[in-house]
């Protein structure tokens, strides 16, 4: 596949857009996705592109809360070891299915994102620092999200912020400072099954990853920085987005 000079802007532009939405809230996969189908590639090729650019962007966002003092590496770590199995499962069942089977899929998703995203979330408390002793509901959890994100990867960071904001009761900077974190783990085996499938088109994933690591950085800092209230405003705007994406006005 060839890149002009278009393609190349709208990868680094909807890059950085993404890797915004998807450091604060989720949902930036909606537009990746789409927009690599679009560029010429079949829907495995393009998931396992877009991989590329989720392992870069999660990088850049890791740094990024690490530079501003909020990191938890053992803590996160531990988590993503429960996202593995998953993880590898579905990419596996990825590039095994049909173009239109995966499509469909997609499609349900986005609605189920749009569905869910309505819902407020509740049940967090916002003692910074301070994590509860974790309930066990976390460990089917985090499998499920590993499974989900190995399988789709898009709104992973919706399910991912629910599990750890409701089940962990940890505030949502702190939410999304595991997320990135435990997104950025599993998605290295996930990049392995793509890379050993020849689903991976390295040329456009990094081009694309450049601008998702632009964007992580730059929502990372203003996640810290706004907090809650912002997080919550962003989410309320890529579901807006989303919506707007499936009923055809963009």
């Amino acid at each position: 596949m060839e890149l002009n000079l278009t393609s190349i802007v709208l990868l680094v532009v909807v890059g950085i857009g993404s890797g915004f939405l998807n450091i604060m809230a989720g949902g930036g996969s909606t537009f990746t996705l789409p927009l690599l189908i679009f560029l010429g590639m079949d829907t495995a090729l393009a998931n396992g592109t877009n991989r590329v650019a989720i392992l870069i962007q999660n990088f850049s966002g890791v740094a990024s809360f690490h530079r501003q003092e909020y990191s938890e590496f053992g803590r996160s770590f531990s988590l993503s070891l429960w996202t593995l199995p998953g993880a590898i499962l579905g990419a596996v069942l990825a590039i095994r299915i049909s173009d239109a089977l995966f499509e469909t899929i997609l499609g349900v998703v986005i609605i189920g994102i749009i569905i869910t995203m309505f819902v407020s979330p509740t049940g967090g408390t916002q003692h910074e620092g301070h994590i509860p002793k974790r309930s066990r509901l976390i460990y089917p959890a985090l499998l499920f999200t590993g499974f989900y994100g190995g399988f789709v990867q898009v709104g992973v960071g919706f399910v991912l912020m629910a599990a750890l904001y409701h089940i962990l009761k940890v505030n949502l900077v702190r939410v999304n400072m595991h997320k990135v974190f435990i997104v950025l783990i599993y998605t290295l085996p996930v990049i392995v099954v793509f890379v050993l499938a020849d689903k991976v088109h390295w040329v456009s994933g990094l081009i694309l990853g450049t601008g998702n690591a632009v964007g992580a950085w730059w929502s990372a800092r203003v996640s810290v920085k706004k907090g809650d209230r912002v997080i919550r405003a962003v989410m309320a705007m890529a579901m807006a987005l989303i919506a707007l994406k499936l009923i055809g006005v963009y």
